[in-house]
């Protein structure tokens, strides 16, 4: 055999080879028994609604962030529990984790509409949603759910929605008094609301309300936004969408968690979680802004839908209505705690916004007259 000359770099440089694959061999076994922890997450939405796209995009963004150490099982409203019911669910250990709305479990206490669905003190979503992490509003929430409520979860908000429309009704609403007798779907303060404005309220999930205007249950309703909306049916039953509206004009998401569940976790992968709702809150937005948009036009050009914006005297009546629901509310001591933080909140950041912003409306008209 001939003689093979094997120099001094190569023989390092083969052992080191070799011993780093023997290392790593080694330790595979230690690493592979690290099976990816998974929590069951079930949302308020039905498996169509884009609200259950949003809820993956934040799934798909902790999974990444934890380089798969963490998985999310994302399950429909009713695949464990009723949509109203995920927070009892989170709490008692039924699940782990919901995607939902303070509004669903407003029947506890009434101050939980105060995140997302109360009064408008001038702050859009994404300014409300800046108290929540820079105003105390966070604070505040844990001291519901946790103090007041004694519930067993951990709650965060993102993803500040888009103002809702004022719903779909038969007839074109030109005149406030036309709510009187309506036999209207909302929920949270927004029924305290409309009841206030002579409205007979029921308040329904998203899936429960194209039966019950068939059925003749109800006279008109509102749900989100135009794709939800048109998902569900809505220009099937009412040709009369009515856009802006003062009754729910700042919600967000909440992602709860069953505290145990929580805290059982890793530090960072406890991190991921309260920090991909920030993340997700970028990517919901943007898919809305583009979903909803376009999905308007549709209902307008494809299904016959009258799309109207509310008349300024609907939206002043609506806030007088609001003046007239919140003197009692604000005799709990809580809730009007709450309020007096919003209102402090508004009073400096929307006094800033007004002041800074340029009229966008300006420049759309400037660019596209008549329009509007």
């Amino acid at each position: 055999m001939p003689k093979t000359t094997l120099s001094r770099r190569r023989f390092l440089n083969t052992a080191a080879f070799g011993g780093a694959a023997a290392t790593a061999t080694l330790a595979a076994p230690a690493v592979l028994a690290q099976a990816p922890k998974t929590l069951k997450m079930q949302s308020s939405w039905p498996s169509s609604d884009i609200f259950q796209e949003m809820a993956a995009q934040y799934v798909n963004h902790v999974e990444a962030m934890s380089g798969g150490r963490l998985k999310i099982e994302l399950l429909p409203a009713g695949a464990v529990v009723g949509a109203f019911q995920v927070q009892d669910a989170c709490h008692d250990g039924t699940i782990d984790a919901a995607h939902t709305v303070p509004v669903y479990w407003y029947g506890k206490n009434k101050s939980a509409s105060l995140f997302g669905t109360g009064p408008v003190f001038g702050g859009d979503a994404n300014q409300m949603l800046a108290w929540i992490y820079e105003g105390g509003g966070q604070a505040l929430y844990d001291e519901l759910t946790q103090k007041v409520l004694g519930l067993n979860i951990v709650g965060f908000l993102g993803t500040g929605m888009p103002a809702q429309p004022l719903g779909w009704f038969k007839s074109e609403i030109t005149d406030a008094k036309q709510l009187q007798g309506l036999k209207y779907r909302t929920v949270g303060l927004a029924a305290d609301l409309f009841q206030a404005m002579g409205a007979a309220v029921t308040p329904l999930p998203g899936g429960e309300i194209v039966p019950a205007m068939e059925r003749g249950v109800i006279d008109g309703f509102e749900f989100n936004n135009p794709t939800s909306d048109m998902r569900f049916g809505a220009q099937d039953v009412a040709k009369n969408y009515m856009l802006a509206s003062y009754h729910q004009a700042s919600e967000s998401f909440e992602y709860i968690f069953n505290k145990d569940s929580f805290e059982d976790l890793d530090p960072d992968l406890q991190a991921i979680l309260k920090h991909a709702v920030g993340s997700a809150h970028l990517a919901n937005y943007s898919l809305a802004m583009r979903q909803y948009s376009s999905d308007l036009q549709k209902l307008a050009t494809e299904d016959g839908v009258n799309v109207k914006r509310t008349p300024d005297s609907v939206l002043q009546a609506q806030l007088d209505a609001w003046d007239k629901i919140l003197p009692p509310l604000m005799e709990d001591a809580f809730f009007k705690k709450v309020v007096d933080s919003q209102k402090a909140w508004c009073e400096q950041v929307v006094y800033y916004n007004l002041l800074n912003n340029p009229d966008y409306k300006m420049a759309f008209q400037h660019y596209y007259p008549n329009k509007i």
